[in-house]
């Protein structure tokens, strides 16, 4: 059934889809930075950040150059810094190993950090033509609803049964126009959240989901566990005309961004006194903080905040003016709700 599709996506999608930047190239290196940013992130977003990161890293060996202050600033707010990370250690590979130019064989795009099936079928398909299918959660949930199918889509062999049903009605002409108008209706009409908007659907006649009327049951998805809750305290340490921050660790959650130090646990203003008087705090002045919450993947920040005045710097913290902050340290967005205290500095 899903064959029977492929010439009204394509007359759907010619006939106007979203003017996105990314849509007027077929550079690799573009199709590959903008598919990495929409991870996770909404187009809105990101579209910012595409056009800010291409005129600091314009190609490939660029972004192979750049140091990480810089490529990871660049990305500060996007969130998933393994995103860039990755981004930068396949560049560092496409350089050593390719002279700087995109790999064109799925199978090469696929053994770079950071490319998965999907990513590598994207750019195989946009940028160089091959007949390689792109299969998100968009493309999921388009082919299910089509099919009526009411498999889990997160099962490895479903979503493998989907990419096989894909390729085998891959045009040879317009692989990357038909993986787009698949993405374009699972984004603007087959949507995830809330009610299809079947009144303009191209494929209507061909939906199992919308005749049966189980749209809303499908596509099937496997239940997440819930996230691990983390409570933490959050300071804003401030020595004269300077704020502390430090690296976070090697290896985890966030490696090695900047932060604001913490501790975990939930501390009340007497017991964070004492924390910080142990560590070597002279404190002049303590204020508490609006509480704040931020969701990762798996776990969530739940953050009680202070702001700290002290009266000498601590050598356990770098030591930096909220300029230096916000134009040169990569700082995640899990902090920014408690650095309202240096607005207009």
């Amino acid at each position: 059934m899903i064959g029977a599709v492929v010439n009204e996506l394509l007359a759907w999608y010619d006939s106007g889809h979203r003017d996105l930047p990314w849509r007027r190239t077929k550079d690799p290196y573009h199709i590959w930075l903008s598919e990495i940013m929409l991870q996770q992130t909404r187009v809105e977003a990101v579209i910012p950040y595409y056009e800010r990161f291409l005129a600091a890293c314009p190609d490939i060996r660029a972004l192979a150059d750049a140091p990480e202050e810089v490529y990871l600033k660049l990305w500060e707010g996007l969130g998933y810094y393994s995103r860039v990370r990755n981004l930068h250690k396949a560049a560092c590979i496409i350089c050593a190993e390719y002279g700087g130019q995109m790999p064109r064989t799925h199978k090469e795009l696929l053994s770079l950090p950071g490319i998965g099936d999907y990513t590598a079928g994207a750019i195989a398909s946009i940028a160089f033509g091959l007949p390689e299918p792109a299969v998100d959660g968009n493309v999921l949930r388009v082919c299910a609803r089509v099919q009526g199918d009411f498999r889990s889509i997160d099962d490895p062999k479903v979503k493998r049964a989907f990419r096989a049903q894909l390729a085998s009605i891959m045009p040879q002409a317009r692989a990357g126009d038909l993986n787009q108008a698949f993405m374009e209706l699972g984004a603007t009409v087959c949507i995830p959240n809330g009610a299809p908007r079947c009144g303009v659907c191209p494929i209507l006649h061909l939906c199992r989901a919308s005749h049966e009327k189980t749209w809303d049951c499908i596509p099937v998805r496997t239940p997440k566990k819930a996230r691990t809750i983390v409570p933490r305290t959050v300071l804003v340490a401030r020595c004269g005309e300077r704020v502390g921050i430090r690296r976070r660790p090697e290896t985890g959650l966030l490696a090695r961004m900047w932060e604001l130090p913490a501790y975990e646990g939930t501390y009340q203003p007497r017991e964070i006194r004492a924390q910080l008087a142990r560590d070597g705090w002279q404190v002049e002045k303590l204020l508490s903080l609006a509480p704040a919450k931020h969701i990762f993947t798996h776990i969530e920040w739940h953050m009680t905040g202070y702001y700290a005045e002290l009266a000498r710097e601590t050598p356990d913290l770098i030591w930096v003016t909220p300029d230096e902050l916000r134009g040169k340290y990569a700082l995640p967005s899990a902090f920014r709700a408690f650095l309202c205290v240096l607005e207009g500095e």
